[in-house]
């Protein structure tokens, strides 16, 4: 596995996931430990001020203007982190958890935040070992940043709270500190909040959507073109010069796309010439591209709010490149929950257009001769009738999911915090709709193969046909009603593991964009 440098300037997207779901190990380079250090000795040369500084001296939030006293300082950091450590709920994601810390950690290797090196070091070492701390669903207002979350894992590195090991057990934090040789943090002036300070959690979830929706609109148009060749659809509509004529990039990827997927299809030949009786596709076949592609400028958007993001050094205070250090509302969530209730529209609308197909596919008085919900024996069986609603049902949860969280705000810290983002729960809830969405196109899948097998002897085109021999390696072709839970389930992981794009892709001259 290649090891992901962290230094003063910006990861990546890749690489956040590959340490975060992949566990690649990790190294903070040599400029980001001359950074750190330097901006550490401006905050201890303000330690023994005797004017206040933020953070340093003082209280926080509400009781920013409590001055401590120096013999204090250290307590007041651990003080900080153990009453911020206060999540509730489910456990998160662990892929969730790296992602943060990843992303905190290169907040502290800008030499922005006045952390010493050997704070960081202590982060990188816990990523390294796999040492995941245990982090709760709820705490977060995404104002100021991700308190409750971060500070859990803050907490993990003082050698406290939860954590699971590389194996996933859960145990007490010291001790796995302690069997992976890792010395426990004592927190110094500032760097309690350096560690709590910032956005990592919906910044993190955000990357990892992006990545997720990138395969989840290439296999949208996959399971479109599949469809389009099940119910007799026209590839005539899908052509370069009618897209040119509304220049929407994502639009253009998203026809491209089904033009390839649905080349040298023998199905789509079949009813090609004159004689053909059907005028016009319905839109949720006729209208993907332009559906899909929407999605997919908005998942553009989306990536550039990241880049800018992962560009950021998000702390308060901060010290900045002339030696100061000074207050400001860079933790703010708002950029990035924005953009993460943006992402869960398309992610519902995709799915419904998805749902639309399938419902067509399994209704006799649409699927131009298909039999009644794809059964083998219509009547003594029902085919995939129930598949479609559990489309349903998870389609009508998208549109709940839809709602944004980000217009919301709730006053915290006795009036100080009167307006925060909501990011957090928007991150929360674009995770499901991801889900959701996979799940769907998922169905859709499932049914246009079976609604290909039906179709013969008239054979799909080379990539389509592709995709379907593949899924028949884990779930058998039409026949009497059997166990259809299973089925969905080996759909989801072949959509899911990004098999299903991979299977079209060895068929065609270059790959689904």
């Amino acid at each position: 596995m290649t090891t992901v440098s962290v230094g003063s300037g910006p990861i990546s997207e890749a690489e956040l996931v590959s340490v975060a779901r992949g566990r690649a190990p990790i190294e903070l380079s040599e400029e980001s430990l001359s950074a750190m250090a330097a901006s550490r000795s401006i905050v201890e040369a303000l330690a023994d001020d005797v004017e206040p500084h933020y953070g340093i001296s003082t209280g926080f939030g509400a009781l920013a203007t409590k001055h401590i006293p120096l013999d204090r300082r250290a307590q007041l950091q651990r003080s900080l982190v153990r009453s911020h450590a206060a999540g509730s709920g489910p456990e998160i994601e662990g892929e969730v958890v790296r992602a943060l810390m990843l992303l905190r950690l290169s907040t502290l290797a800008t030499g922005r935040t006045g952390i010493r090196v050997q704070t960081a070091q202590t982060l990188a070492a816990l990523l390294n070992a796999q040492i995941t701390p245990v982090v709760r669903e709820f705490g977060s207002l995404g104002c100021s940043g991700d308190l409750a979350p971060l500070a859990h894992v803050a907490l993990a590195l003082m050698g406290e709270g939860e954590v699971r090991d590389a194996s996933g057990r859960v145990r007490p934090a010291g001790e796995a500190l302690a069997a992976a040789g890792i010395a426990p943090v004592t927190l110094a002036e500032k760097e309690g909040l350096a560690l709590i300070n910032g956005t990592d959690g919906m910044l993190g979830q955000l990357l990892l959507a992006c990545t997720d929706l990138d395969l989840l609109l290439r296999t949208a148009d996959l399971t479109a073109a599949m469809s389009v060749e099940a119910l007799l659809g026209t590839d005539r509509v899908f052509a370069a010069d009618l897209q040119a004529l509304r220049p929407q990039p994502g639009q253009a990827v998203a026809a491209a796309n089904m033009r390839a997927l649905l080349a040298a299809s023998p199905i789509v030949a079949s009813h090609a010439g004159p004689d053909c009786v059907y005028v016009q596709d319905a839109y949720s076949m006729r209208c993907a591209p332009q559906v899909a592609g929407a999605a997919r400028d908005t998942l553009a958007h989306a990536r550039m709010v990241a880049g800018y993001e992962l560009s950021s050094a998000v702390d308060n205070p901060v010290v900045t490149s002339d030696g100061r250090v000074e207050s400001n509302g860079n933790f703010h969530g708002a950029p990035v929950g924005y953009v993460l209730d943006f992402l869960a529209i398309p992610a519902a609308d995709v799915a419904s257009m998805s749902e639309r197909r399938t419902d067509r596919m399994l209704d006799v008085s649409r699927s131009r001769g298909l039999s009644a919900f794809l059964t083998d024996d219509a009547g003594v069986d029902s085919g995939h009738m129930i598949a479609q609603y559990t489309q349903a049902a998870i389609v009508s949860e998208l549109k709940r999911l839809a709602v944004p969280a980000s217009v919301d705000s709730i006053p915290s810290s006795a009036m100080q915090e009167d307006h925060v983002s909501m990011g957090w729960s928007a991150a929360r809830k674009l995770r499901r709709s991801v889900d959701g969405l996979t799940q769907v196109l998922a169905i859709e899948l499932l049914s246009a193969a079976r609604a290909l097998d039906l179709r013969r002897p008239l054979l799909p085109g080379p990539a389509t046909g592709a995709v379907l021999a593949a899924l028949r390696e884990s779930v058998p072709g039409p026949g009497p009603d059997r166990y259809l839970a299973p089925e969905i389930e080996a759909a989801v992981e072949f959509v899911r593991s990004g098999r299903a794009v991979q299977a079209a892709d060895t068929a065609l001259a270059e790959p689904l964009r």
